[in-house]
């Protein structure tokens, strides 16, 4: 029993230690923050932080969480705009509203 306090406590203190001084941190993205800096650099036509954004998670992931803030963005527009989302989206792709 003790042992296995032992262990997990030893992988709690593995995982919490800081690095040395000097090294840089690297965390885990997660996929809306990529999808939404992949986004903005896309917009600002910022190609080192285009690929950048795009390294933080695999293409299939960035793909979902583009695809989720464009739903999003879409929705909070046809709020915002007291239209509905398939009349916004058309706006915005430039298609006849139909």
């Amino acid at each position: 029993m003790f042992s296995r306090i032992h262990k997990i406590a030893a992988r709690l203190r593995d995982s919490t230690q800081t690095q040395p001084a000097g090294t840089r941190e690297r965390r885990a993205h997660n996929l809306f923050e990529a999808a939404a800096t992949y986004v903005v650099a896309r917009a600002e036509d910022d190609q080192d932080r285009i690929e950048e954004a795009a390294s933080w998670v695999s293409p299939e992931a960035l793909s979902f969480g583009v695809s989720e803030l464009a739903c999003r963005a879409v929705v909070a527009l046809a709020r915002e705009r007291d239209e509905s989302p398939a009349a916004v989206a058309r706006h915005l792709l430039g298609l006849p509203t139909g």
